[in-house]
Formats: structure tokens, C-alpha cells, sequence
């Protein structure tokens, strides 16, 4: 189709022969040509003159058309390792737009878990569209990076493992796809997958459609198989696999296009749903382009729901293009583009060129679930290993943080400390995680969840736990989340592993990641999504542990570990500096035990009538972030700084800790 909607039809001279209009002369008579036209936006723009006459002039001497280039916008969602950013990684090698082993996931928390955490922004070309895509995480405590993105989008692929079948966070993504009126495309993955049921997935799924309360249209949805890994895709099972050719038509057949002459022609409409920041240019916010054109230069203004309007000049204005930006000079509706210039951008601010236009509604995301107090450190090795220790840093860091992280809450009240909320502990984790990298020292104190009154009843969230394990670990499972106010809602043989499905209260889930791999011999697998807040569940009944706690500062010595293993599980190795107060193991008996550490063995100038036995240290169990966050106690905080992770008393003296307790 030659013309069409986003097609503009424009008179200029007509070039002569020599080129002196800085176009080609047209060639080969009796075909359609067209004049290249050198510009900074023409990844999008197409030029059309017409057909030549038999003598070569133009037919349609003296005019030619610009046709902008069409735009679709997807978002790639999926439960947690079904394959997400591998599919995406795939689409942008095959379309040349990535070399190899580059992949979407370039933070280094991300290398590190191989997870999605931040949703990111990428573009391809194919057969003349353009295809913006944001690849998304797939855990739920990151929940809000979806919710927002699918805002930005026109049509989702929803990834679903073809062994697995839908999971919690699939469930998540699709019911808020569906609440936006998306039409999704459905992936099924890994269909090469030794345990692949390609058909028993696909009921799963539309079961999980019809559930949600899909619409007929929703509900007539495509789906592709693929195995993302090898970068193939087909739509019928007895098909061949070569590429991803047959997915990027369907994109092509299935997402409208959002380009458009009546949508360009309109005054500048675009969303904020992302922010980046730059050393040079600061403050970039991502925007998907709804009406009109923007271009490099131009006023605008930031405008949101409650009134507040802030003006600037666009200083960069940038496009996706593969994994990186690309300088461009204009972009026009239906484009996802990055906008600098404006330092008081925030998510969810509509940028217009008219003052008087309306802004669009606010993006809201669901509300946090868990919160701890963050605080100046104050032990005894404060300062030995960070440089940003006070106050002021950890609350312009948190400010910042706020800019960026929808999903989090911050209560600045209290000067002493700060009340953060989160969507889950993993959420709050990556925080303090990001903190640390960049040289803070900070105390946590133990999560806890937020309790609302709704109508005069106490509430508390809870979560849709899913927990797949062997048949031999699901007593204990179903025992452990009965003691933790969990009510199972369903149960099936898969295989040799058993499913099942709890509404079990997020306060019964904290602190039992840890303990449930244990349980399960690392063979069990546990996910989550928020299911709301609901009426109080009353006491929750869980493994207590108590703490070993130095009495004294020094090194700790492997003489004293070796008698203080056979009591419980220490979390220091040998010659560790341990001081007053922290905490180097816990007990199995539930009660805190001062210990000492540090002690040496008694010498004397009398040879030992025989041989002294090795002592012989077992492996301590490091505290990594997440480990901790689980086994602090209410009486404890967590110290982190960038070299170590330790937990200690918030009273480190013994005489502090019985005066305090008897308050």
C-alpha cells in the first residue's frame, strides 16, 4: 500500500537533471522511483514520487509525498524465566539490530540473578514498520515496571513456559492487560522442552482468559510456538522453524497500527512512563508519543492531574533504535521516544505544546505491601567501608529513587529514620542492594507488612502462593503453610511433582523463602502475586530461631567456632572481626545466647599428655542480602555496607538489651 493513513502529500520544485535540489535524478523508465531525502528522522519517513512516463519525466511533475512509516508498539510479559528477554534478545539479532551475546538485561543485578528487573525499551524495522518493544520483569515484587509499561503499548506477547504452562505472575500480567483492553498474542515457549505440553498449556491459558473476564475479542487470541532460545518460531506445530519471520508477521497482522495523518496533524500528546538519567543532559523522561509532533528544540510543557504545569526547551531528543538511543530530530505520534531538557519530569506527565490541553489520566500502579525503617549505621565499623554515611545522603538517594521507582514509598517524617514501602521484600532488597554498590552504609530494620483498616476491619495483605515440589516434600509444605494461615485452594499431580495453591497472609511468607528451601532440598519452587488486602488472619505460628551474639570485640578464633557449631549455625568463618552485639549465628532452641567468639584455648608450659584433635570449622552459612532481610529478628537491624552484610542488636550492651526489654 503506497498511501495510506500517516501519508502527506507536499509540493516542492521539481529537481533538474544535474541534481542541483540535492536529489538523484530518477531512473529506469515506466517504474515507480522515489528521491531519497537525507534526514535525521528517516527511520520513519519514506519518500514517494510517483511513476515515470514513458520518457522518463515524473507523471506528477512538481509534487511528491511523505509517508511516515508505520509504528507498532508491544510489551513482552510472562512469568518469571519463561523466556522473555531471550525472545527479545532473538527478535534483535535476527533484525541485525544486536551482535551476538548482547542482551537486553545489562544491569549487573540482573547479570548477576538472571532476572528482569528494570523494563527496557527497544526498537526494530521490519518489512517497513517499526516495532517498538519493552521487554518487562517477570517477578512479581517489580510488578509496578509492568503495570506502567503496559500503558505505553498497543498489544502485549504473553510468554508462557509450555512445560509450566500460566503461572502466579502470568496471571498478574494478563489481568492487567486485559483490564487495559489489550489483545494479547500468545507465545508458547520452550515447545522443545522434554516435558512440553504444548496442548495442556494453551487450554491452561485460555481457562486463565475466560477467568479473568476476557472479552470475546481478547478471547479469540493468535498463538505462535517457539523456542526462543534458538531464535524459531512457527504457527502451526507441523510447520518447519527457521526464524522468527512467522511471530513478527503476526505482529504486523495483529497489532494495529498507531501511526496516522489525523493523529499527527494533532497538538503534541505524550505520556511519561519511564525516566533515565545522563551525566551530561540529567533528567530524560521515556514517552510514548499519543498525538502531534515533537521536535529537538521545541517548547513544551509538563503537565499533571493536579494542576501543576512546568515549561521547557526539548535540549536531546532521542529515539530506540536496537539497545541503544539515537539522536533524531523529530518524532510524531505513535513513536516511544527519550526527551531532555526538562529537570522537573516526572512518570505519568503529559508533555504538550499547548498550554491550554488537557492532561492525561495518572498512572497508578497497586499499592506496597511491606515496609522496614532505614537508618544512619551506627555500629562500631561504621565508616570502614562506605563514604556516604549520613542522613542527608540516604534521604536525597531515597528522593531520587522515588523519581524513578513507582512502586515505592518513602515516609521522610522521622529524621532518625526513614519508613520505606515496597511491593516485596525482593523489591526492597534490590534497593539496598543498589545502595550499597554505590558506597552507602546503612541500618534496616526487620520488614513487616502494612495493616490498613478498610471499613473498620483490620486488614493485612495476602498473597496466591503457587508451590510446585516433589511428592515426597508436600506434607511439610502443606503443614508449614498451615501453621502460617495459608488455606490451600488447590491441588494436582504433575508428574512426579505435586502443585499446589495457597491464599496464605504476605506475613506468613516473610522469612520462609529461605526455610522452604531447606524443606525441599532446593527441589521446590515458590512463587507469588499479590491477591488484596483481606480481613486479619489472626497469630501467625513460625520457626523460631534464636541468636548467638558476641560479648566481646575482637577476631573470632576457630577454637571457639568449633564449640559453638555443635549448638547451632554459625554465620561467620574463622578470624572474621566480629564486636559487642552482633549477631554470628542462631540457635535451633528459639532463645538468644551471649557467646564469645573470640575465646582462645588456655596454654600452659606442660606438654599435653596426648595428641590434641583437629579442630575442624564446618562452612559457615553466609549472609547474603535476601538471607538476611528473612532471618532478622524485631529486636535486630540489619547493617549494610559495601563490603558486608552482618545482623546485630539494636541494644548492643547486654545490660541495654534487659532494660530494654523490661520496657
Amino acid at each position: 500500500m503506497l498511501f495510506g493513513p500517516g501519508t502527506r502529500r507536499r509540493r516542492y520544485g521539481y529537481p533538474h537533471e544535474n541534481g542541483r535540489s540535492g536529489h538523484k535524478k530518477p531512473a529506469r523508465k515506466g517504474r515507480l522511483f522515489a528521491y531519497p531525502i537525507t534526514t535525521s528522522q528517516n527511520d520513519f519517513l519514506v519518500v514517494y514520487l510517483g511513476l515515470n512516463s514513458p520518457n522518463g519525466a515524473p507523471r506528477n511533475r512538481g509534487e511528491f509525498f511523505l509517508k511516515y512509516m508505520e509504528i507498532r508498539n508491544i510489551a513482552i510479559i510472562a512469568h518469571v524465566d519463561h523466556g522473555k528477554t531471550t525472545l527479545t534478545d532473538a527478535i534483535l539479532r535476527q533484525n541485525e539490530m544486536a551482535d551476538e551475546g548482547v542482551s537486553m538485561d545489562s544491569n549487573d543485578l540482573e547479570k548477576e540473578r538472571g532476572i528482569t528487573i528494570y523494563a527496557k525499551n527497544t526498537s526494530i524495522y521490519y518489512k517497513g514498520t517499526k516495532i517498538n518493544i519493552v521487554d518487562t520483569p517477570g517477578h512479581a515484587d517489580f510488578g509496578s515496571e509492568v503495570e506502567r509499561v503496559l500503558k505505553a503499548v498497543d498489544s502485549v506477547l504473553l510468554v508462557v513456559d509450555a512445560a509450566e504452562g500460566p503461572m502466579p505472575q502470568t496471571k498478574f500480567v494478563l489481568k492487567k492487560s486485559l483490564e487495559l483492553g489489550l489483545k494479547p498474542i500468545l507465545v508458547l515457549n520452550k515447545i522443545d522442552k522434554p516435558a512440553a505440553d504444548v496442548k495442556m498449556a494453551q487450554d491452561a491459558v485460555y481457562e486463565l482468559f475466560f477467568e479473568l473476564g476476557a472479552n470475546e475479542d481478547q478471547l479469540d487470541f493468535k498463538t505462535i510456538y517457539a523456542i526462543g532460545r534458538n531464535g524459531t518460531a512457527k504457527l502451526k506445530m507441523e510447520d518447519e522453524m527457521t526464524d522468527l519471520t512467522p511471530l513478527l508477521d503476526l505482529v504486523l497482522q495483529e497489532v494495529p497500527s498507531v501511526s496516522g495523518e489525523e493523529r499527527i496533524a494533532k497538538p503534541l500528546k505524550a505520556q511519561v512512563f519511564n525516566l533515565a538519567y545522563d551525566n551530561f543532559l540529567g533528567r530524560m523522561g521515556v514517552c510514548r508519543m499519543y498525538e502531534g509532533v515533537i521536535k529537538d528544540g521545541s517548547k513544551v510543557f509538563a503537565k499533571d492531574t493536579q494542576g501543576n504545569v512546568h515549561s521547557g526547551k526539548i535540549s536531546k531528543l532521542f529515539s530506540f533504535e536496537g539497545v541503544v538511543r539515537k539522536p533524531v530530530e523529530e518524532a510524531v505520534a505513535g513513536d516511544v521516544v527519550m526527551i531532555a531538557g526538562l529537570p522537573d519530569i516526572f512518570i505519568g506527565q503529559t508533555i504538550v505544546d499547548l498550554e491550554t490541553t488537557e492532561p492525561m489520566p495518572e498512572i497508578t500502579v497497586d499499592e506496597p505491601t511491606v515496609s522496614f525503617n532505614m537508618m544512619v549505621n551506627d555500629s562500631p565499623f561504621v565508616g570502614r567501608a562506605g563514604k556516604l554515611l549520613t542522613s542527608r545522603q540516604i534521604r536525597e538517594r531515597l528522593e531520587k529513587e522515588l523519581e524513578v521507582n513507582v512502586g515505592l514509598r518513602v515516609d521522610f517524617g522521622d529524621q532518625a529514620k526513614y519508613k520505606v514501602y515496597g511491593r516485596g521484600e525482593l523489591h526492597l532488597a534490590i534497593l539496598i542492594e543498589n545502595m550499597r554498590r554505590e558506597g552507602f552504609e546503612l541500618a534496616v530494620s526487620q520488614p513487616e507488612v502494612i495493616i490498613k483498616d478498610i471499613d473498620g476491619v483490620k486488614s493485612e495483605p495476602f498473597e496466591e502462593a503457587t508451590i510446585v515440589v516433589p511428592e515426597e516434600f508436600s506434607g511439610s509444605v502443606i503443614e508449614k503453610m498451615g501453621k502460617r494461615k495459608g488455606l490451600m485452594q488447590n491441588m494436582e499431580k504433575e508428574h512426579s511433582n505435586v502443585k499446589m495453591t495457597f491464599i496464605v497472609p504476605t506475613r506468613g511468607l516473610l522469612g520462609y523463602r529461605n526455610e522452604f528451601v531447606v524443606d525441599t532440598r532446593g527441589e521446590g519452587i515458590l512463587t507469588t502475586i499479590f491477591a488484596g488486602f483481606k480481613p486479619y488472619a489472626g497469630t501467625v505460628t513460625k520457626t523460631e530461631f534464636g541468636s548467638m551474639i558476641s560479648m566481646e570485640n575482637g577476631k573470632a578464633l576457630a577454637f571457639a567456632l568449633d564449640n559453638l557449631q555443635s549448638r547451632g549455625v554459625l554465620y561467620i568463618p574463622v578470624n572474621t572481626e566480629v564486636y559487642e552485639g552482633m549477631v554470628v549465628g542462631y540457635t535451633v532452641k528459639g532463645e538468644d545466647m551471649v557467646v564469645n567468639p573470640t575465646k582462645g584455648k588456655q596454654l600452659t608450659n606442660m606438654r599435653a599428655s596426648g595428641t590434641d584433635e583437629a579442630v575442624k570449622v564446618i562452612p559457615p552459612l553466609i549472609l547474603t542480602l535476601e538471607l538476611a532481610m528473612s532471618m532478622i529478628r524485631s529486636d535486630e537491624l540489619l547493617e549494610v555496607t559495601p563490603d558486608a552484610v552482618r545482623l546485630r542488636k539494636i541494644f548492643l550492651k547486654e545490660g541495654e538489651r534487659k532494660r530494654g526489654a523490661k520496657n
